[in-house]
């Protein structure tokens, strides 16, 4: 089989290495000046900003999110634009989680959460890798679908955990830094690891980067497109769990607005909503500056209408800066 990732990452590389040596330092470091600019504004307009309470709030809101943009970033990296379907399976594991655990335990109430969550993206991988429908309306269709599951098994309402021991130890700590950061860690890890150092990565850009090729290649394309379907649904049903059992209580709209704010993380990182260029730790660092952005701003007191402007105008700036990157061939 020919390693079809190679011209891919050749061209990922050189999209960072060439041009002028202005372009070459923004193209390096834009995003790292860009959150050290942020940090140092939080830190001289803000006294809150660098207290302990306020970091830990923002690392674990940041893994929760973090965990979605990790799935996230297979999607378009394997280049199907986007998984809408986020909210309602990140509601799921979180319904899911609580509401089973009187029935079969915390762990496996978890575990099928989680499942629930890999299903529907198995579902949304399906559509889209081998029936050819459009990732948006698929994912927003399964989405749409799943959701109304989730209404219908609560009655629309509020669900409530009832293990106050599974509470304690997901909102617990392990030398000061809490539970769900390291679950976030470990996940990008794994995440960077499968992307960067797999077979199944060097598919996945492959595939994303040129579909004919790859599968002229012998890449099984199909079933590279409906795994990065699956690992987003894993992901989302991980973060929703842990947002239900951290939260102690699920309603069908918890998840709203996470596919937005993942896909902003993404985007702002650098990774192309054409497919074929992107890793996990570019994502992340999209993330860091999102959040951190977004930590300012509600300092500040800036309105939430006048806050989704600021980051809608974010992902409108990045797509257009790929997209001229595309165009210069670089």
């Amino acid at each position: 089989m020919t390693d079809t990732s190679l011209p891919m990452q050749k061209t990922a590389n050189s999209r960072y290495n060439r041009g002028s040596r202005i372009f070459d330092v923004l193209s390096r470091a834009g995003l790292l000046i860009a959150i050290l600019a942020v940090f140092i504004y939080g830190a001289i307009s803000s006294n809150v900003f660098f207290t302990t309470g306020n970091l830990v709030n923002v690392l674990t809101s940041m893994a929760i999110i973090g965990i979605v943009v990790v799935g996230m970033t297979f999607v378009l990296v394997v280049g199907s634009l986007a998984d809408l379907s986020v909210p309602a399976t990140i509601a799921g594991g979180a319904i899911l989680s609580l509401a089973l655990q009187p029935v079969v335990g915390p762990v496996p109430a978890f575990a099928l959460a989680v499942g629930f969550a890999g299903a529907c993206g198995l579902v949304n991988g399906l559509l889209v890798g081998y029936v050819g429908i459009n990732p948006i309306i698929a994912t927003l269709g399964v989405g749409t679908v799943v959701l109304g599951i989730v209404q219908a098994a609560v009655g629309g309402v509020i669900v409530y955990g009832n293990d106050p021991a599974v509470a304690a130890l997901v909102k617990g700590r392990v030398l000061g830094v809490p539970v769900i950061v390291l679950v976030f860690v470990v996940v990008a890890i794994i995440g960077h690891f499968v992307l960067s150092r797999s077979f199944w990565g060097r598919w996945t850009m492959a595939t994303g980067g040129n579909y004919k090729a790859a599968e002229a290649s012998a890449v099984p394309v199909r079933a590279v497109k409906a795994g990065a379907f699956v690992i987003s649904g894993l992901c989302a049903g991980l973060s929703g769990g842990l947002l239900g059992l951290t939260l102690q209580s699920a309603r069908p709209e918890v998840g709203a607005g996470y596919e937005f704010a993942s896909i902003t993380a993404v985007v702002v990182g650098g990774i192309s909503i054409l497919g074929g260029l992107g890793s996990i730790p570019r994502a992340i660092a999209g993330l860091v500056f999102v959040q951190t952005l977004t930590n300012v701003m509600v300092l500040q007191g800036v309105r939430t209408p006048i806050q989704g402007f600021v980051l809608g105008l974010l992902i409108a700036v990045a797509v257009a800066l790929d997209v001229a990157l595309r165009k210069r061939g670089v």
